[in-house]
């Protein structure tokens, strides 16, 4: 059987225009095959796929296809599935990141993203693409050093990664009050707080930033 592929968490705004590093990372891992964009965690995702059609121009990204639901009972649809048929990736753009476990956990769609992720194939996430990534999803919290119990609301997510924890935006939105908060809550998790334009690529065992 396949190792498990790669997985490049996002924490948000990635370069799209300039040297375009991360970007370029997950076009290289993709070898040419079809990336499938799912936007399901916007509730507008009108202009998603042109904007990141235009920043993966020149990469080598030839396949690009869109993935979005509208609801839930869409999920098991024979159109959304047929998007995912053959696919090397799939990179889930930003959003809500509770919108995306609602709308596609524990349905035929998820269950076939974690099939190409068991046979090789890359899973992405930016912003809300990546909080989803863990089996224990941050959702939201205030970003103060300090925090109220009940203050941090948490969701299970794709479980694509374990035993870790995920916020985005880290830096720029001073996210570390609530990730320790959302540790302390999970004493058993490591917490992995994620910059703008900088991405967690996880291969195997091992990991690395970019």
């Amino acid at each position: 059987m396949a190792e498990r592929g790669p997985l490049l968490t996002i924490g948000g705004h990635e370069d799209k225009e300039g040297d375009r590093p991360i970007l370029s990372a997950l076009a290289g891992l993709l070898d040419g095959g079809r990336l499938v964009l799912a936007t399901v965690a916007s509730h507008e995702p009108e202009g998603y796929f042109d904007a990141y059609r235009q920043a993966f121009e020149g990469l080598g990204v030839s396949d690009l296809v869109e993935l979005y639901v509208n609801e839930r009972s869409d999920s098991g649809s024979k159109e959304a599935l047929a998007t995912l048929e053959g696919a090397a990736g799939v990179f889930f753009t930003g959003g809500d990141q509770l919108r995306i476990s609602s709308q596609i956990g524990d349905t035929p769609i998820e269950r076939r993203v974690h099939e190409i992720h068991r046979a090789g194939g890359v899973i992405a996430g930016t912003s809300a693409g990546a909080a989803v990534m863990s089996e224990t999803m941050l959702v939201k919290g205030p970003s103060a050093e300090s925090y109220r119990i009940g203050e941090l609301h948490m969701a299970p997510g794709l479980g694509l990664v374990r035993d870790v924890i995920i916020d985005q935006h880290f830096a720029e939105r001073g996210r570390y009050g609530r990730l320790l908060g959302a540790v302390a809550h999970n004493p058993r998790l490591l917490g992995v707080g994620i910059d703008e334009d900088t991405a967690l690529l996880v291969e195997g065992r091992s990991g690395h930033v970019l």
